[in-house]
């Protein structure tokens, strides 16, 4: 059974309707990242603020150091990645890493996007529905 890392937003509810749709079709998906709650990353943030700490001095801090190492071992186990959008910076540079390690990367769109960017062309494919998904990774699950 192939390993999906399911990217996007910790705000966005319609992972774990996409990772539900894929895990139904056979998929082994990570989505477990979703268990820190919509507001993980601001809580971090006021968290560091409040001890007097800089985003540089946090990201070398070890919650951060902890987070992203759980990330990246899931990250490195996955077989392929999808992006659901909208997702931020975080989604994006997780997309790019799987897709460097010549993993296929997948990007669902949530609608017609406000600004067109021609590096979505490095994604495997970029669909417009998650029945599009679906059919897209229908022949990858083995």
């Amino acid at each position: 059974m192939k390993k999906v890392y399911l990217i996007g937003s910790l705000r966005n509810p319609n992972v774990i309707k996409v990772g539900e749709a894929l895990r139904t079709i056979g998929f082994d998906v990570f989505d477990d990242w979703m268990a820190a709650g919509p507001t993980a990353d601001d809580t971090w943030r006021e968290y560091e603020i409040g001890r007097g700490h800089s985003f540089i001095e946090a990201l070398n801090g070890y919650s951060a150091r902890h987070v992203f190492d759980f990330d990246k071992e899931h990250l490195d186990s996955a077989d392929l990645g999808v992006l659901v959008m909208p997702a931020g910076k975080s989604g994006h540079l997780e997309l790019g890493y799987l897709i460097g390690q010549r993993k296929p990367g997948y990007i669902l769109l949530d609608a017609q996007p406000e600004r067109f960017d021609v590096m979505y062309k490095f994604a495997t494919k970029v669909v417009a529905s998650l029945d599009d998904l679906l059919a897209a990774l229908a022949g990858s699950r083995r």
